[in-house]
């Protein structure tokens, strides 16, 4: 499996940069995880975008779906082309209901709440589990048969990581805050110190922290969880590719 981040940024994209999006590259597919603001833009650099395969929106807050409604009209222009002639398969939380009735586009979206079940496509499995948010939101754990993905999405000190399974090739956790700057009552983020405590109880092999401040150095983010994360840790940066 293979992970790009096409964005990593939040709540708005740094210059020349996006908020969340990554790709995911294994049994043939391509599968979007995520779609903010500026992330079509480096997806285009990689492939066409009407080429996917599927898309997964880990919740609906504009940072990281803000790019799936011109997503929509790429499909549309696809579809007139005849370039894509079946719909786009789309799984994402149905709250709040009022944005996940716009992920519906003509007959070019085929959307499915996401739930307890999990969902297959091809060799891959996509589990989903709950995290601590503002509105529902989902942590995404992707395993081939052989190794795993677990994309923590934005998720805050109550969410529950034991449900989810173990020993993950690769970990992908939000950073938001550095560990002193945490506001007093967090709610739905991380600092870059939980986010490595997260990925040592896990017993995780590999970190990446994701959802930067645009405006903030990263170096001091990664310092503060390889202190407390023992094995490779890095920070997200657009373009970075990392194999599983």
């Amino acid at each position: 499996m293979r992970w790009t981040v096409l964005g990593c940024y939040s709540p708005y994209p740094a210059p020349g940069g996006a908020t969340l999006g990554y790709l995911l590259e294994a049994d043939q597919k391509r599968i979007l995880i995520d779609c903010g603001s500026g992330v079509l833009a480096q997806l285009a650099k990689m492939m066409p975008i009407y080429e996917l395969d599927a898309v997964f929106l880990s919740h609906l807050h504009h940072d990281h779906i803000s790019d799936f409604f011109v997503l929509q009209y790429a499909l549309l222009v696809a579809n007139n082309q005849q370039k894509r002639k079946r719909p786009l398969p789309v799984w994402a939380p149905a709250e709040p209901a009022h944005w996940y009735a716009k992920l519906s586009y003509q007959n070019l979206i085929d959307k499915r709440p996401i739930g307890t079940e999990p969902v297959s496509i091809g060799k891959l499995t996509f589990s989903f589990h709950r995290t601590d948010h503002a509105i529902p939101c989902y942590a995404i754990r992707i395993s081939d048969g052989e190794k795993t993905i677990l994309y923590g999405a934005d998720a805050g000190p109550k969410t529950d990581w034991s449900v989810m399974g173990k020993k993950p090739d690769l970990f992908v956790c939000e950073a938001t805050y550095l560990h002193q700057e945490l506001p007093a009552h967090p709610i739905g983020h991380l600092s870059a110190k939980q986010a490595a405590e997260v990925g040592v109880a896990l017993q995780a092999k590999r970190l990446l922290l994701t959802h930067l401040y645009p405006e903030r150095d990263p170096t001091p983010l990664g310092e503060e969880a390889q202190a407390v994360f023992p094995g490779p840790c890095q920070v997200s940066r657009i373009g970075m590719q990392i194999d599983v």
